[in-house]
């Protein structure tokens, strides 16, 4: 459609000898051709994700409780989908073209549901929507979830979580990660790899804090 309005303006610019025509007309065919160019320069969108456990099997001896993981808090930064990059610096930005296939609040979210149920530490890991009158409920605050551009680059995580005791009220255990997983390459394909093993080792470490925590406070 905007090439037959491309044609149809110059066939009138070419029988209109008036000059003030002549140059709106000119005009408009600037527009035209400017929305021909940007229709044929789009570029498509790509998605990255991070690998989540399949297979989930209690042990004999897991922990007799259920764990409810909410949704973290952050910034709107990583509320949205737009994968941010910084550097040692208060810059930050986003690319546009490439974005991860959630928000990072629900990517660390998911990934703690099903690691922590894939473990078989416990007797079931839930959203908090799924069981709403949970007595364990894991939540936290997320700082960084980024690229980072320094000396080397980086896929920096960076969050804190916290489980609350819905009997008592009080939060009974609390653990802060930070990590900087190097990056091999300068690529958004090569920042989701290193994002996936940051994400998977602090799943890993807030599992083994938990189990800890349960053995020494055994549940009444």
């Amino acid at each position: 459609m905007i090439a037959t309005s491309f044609r149809f303006l110059i066939s009138i610019l070419r029988r209109d000898s008036s000059p003030a025509r002549r140059l709106s007309l000119l005009a408009a065919c600037a527009l035209v051709s400017f929305a021909m160019g940007a229709c044929g320069s789009s570029r498509p969108v790509k998605y990255y994700q991070i690998s989540y456990p399949t297979k989930s099997v209690v042990a004999p001896d897991a922990i007799n409780t259920a764990l409810m993981v909410r949704p973290f808090e952050s910034s709107h930064l990583y509320l949205d989908n737009k994968i941010v990059y910084g550097f040692d610096s208060p810059e930050m930005g986003t690319y546009e073209y490439q974005r991860w296939a959630d928000p990072p609040v629900e990517m660390l979210q998911y990934a703690l549901i099903r690691g922590l149920r894939a473990s078989g530490r416990f007797k079931a890991v839930y959203s908090l929507r799924a069981d709403p009158d949970g007595r364990y409920i894991l939540a936290g605050y997320l700082y960084d979830f980024k690229e980072v551009d320094g000396s080397t680059i980086v896929a920096r995580l960076n969050y804190v979580v916290r489980l609350r005791d819905r009997k008592t009220g009080a939060t009974v255990w609390e653990h802060s990660y930070s990590y900087d997983e190097p990056v091999t390459e300068k690529t958004v394909s090569a920042l989701a790899v290193g994002m996936d093993k940051n994400i998977q080792r602090s799943v890993q470490e807030i599992q083994s804090g938990l189990d800890e925590y349960f053995r020494a406070n055994p549940i009444q």
